[in-house]
């Protein structure tokens, strides 16, 4: 079977990839963490994994009937570098929720028709009504890092996102929305890793594009502009919780017990949450590029 992008993946792995992340990987045994500056030097174990995700889980089922009864609306956006997990964590949030009322927003790249509107207008169409959990899988934070790290947008757009991107999401919280903010951060060595393994998996093949590609050599331009657009986009109304998810299942039930922690829901059991490991999960001064 040819490999999507006639192997670029691999071809840069061996080619272009630095050589402290190659044999990083090269080195490591199936279970270890990449990045030696990650607090936890393994994985967390599977069935310790299982037993609290299910905790987690059936909290999210009382959260999800509290939000019906109260038409709550509750938005989460997940960003974060290609790879870093976002869609199986939002996966984990929704595996036993009704779909009628949690429901995820990935949206492609703007129509002709898009293009001129406001910009912040396509994902406003899509904002929870009452009694609804949106999750977003990217969000308008796309023109803080990957239009600028690519060129899809002027200097002048960036900006006036920047101007307008807290007004806005602080008039959101005072309407009553329920919005929260994930930056999933992984690795550069764990990133590589796991688009080696979606190059060579027919099932996950799909879920590579040119951007994955070509963003591969431009860690650094992603660096300067994760950094900029967090230091500029983070508030006290509306702040940034940074999950380091070189280790998925950590990052999953962390960002699960995030939300569950900040919603005062019926029968909310603070026991079966646990506590965030802020090691990991916290503001962005954890944030580790």
């Amino acid at each position: 079977m040819q490999l999507p992008f006639d192997g670029a993946i691999s071809e840069y792995y061996k080619a272009d990839a630095p050589k402290a992340v190659r044999d990083g990987i090269t080195r490591a045994e199936k279970n270890e963490i990449l990045d030696q500056s990650y607090p936890h030097s393994d994985r967390l174990n599977r069935k310790a994994y299982e037993s609290e995700l299910r905790s987690l889980q059936i909290e999210l089922v009382k959260m999800q009937r509290w939000a019906k009864d109260t038409k709550a609306r509750i938005a989460i956006v997940f960003e974060g570098r290609d790879a870093a997990g976002k869609g199986g964590t939002i996966k984990r949030f929704r595996e036993n929720l009704n779909p009628r009322g949690a429901r995820v927003v990935a949206l492609s790249k703007p129509t002709d028709a898009e293009q001129t509107q406001w910009y912040f207008q396509r994902y406003i169409d899509h904002l929870p009504s009452g009694g609804e959990i949106v999750f977003y899988d990217r969000s308008w934070y796309n023109r803080g890092v990957v239009e600028k790290v690519f060129g899809f947008c002027e200097d002048e757009q960036r900006e006036r996102f920047f101007r307008q991107v807290s007004p806005l999401e602080q008039t959101l919280a005072n309407d009553g929305i329920h919005l929260f903010k994930f930056w999933m951060n992984v690795g550069r060595a764990e990133q590589l890793r796991r688009f080696l393994s979606r190059e060579n998996d027919p099932l996950k093949q799909w879920k590579l594009s040119w951007i994955d590609v070509e963003g591969l050599k431009r860690w650094d331009d992603y660096t300067a502009a994760i950094s900029e657009t967090l230091t500029r986009s983070h508030s006290d109304h509306t702040p940034w919780t940074i999950v380091r998810s070189d280790d998925k299942r950590r990052a999953r039930l962390n960002a699960i017990r995030t939300v569950l922690h900040a919603i005062d829901y019926d029968r909310k059991d603070d026991k079966a949450i646990g506590q965030i490991d802020t090691n990991i999960c916290g503001g962005p001064d954890i944030w580790n590029a």
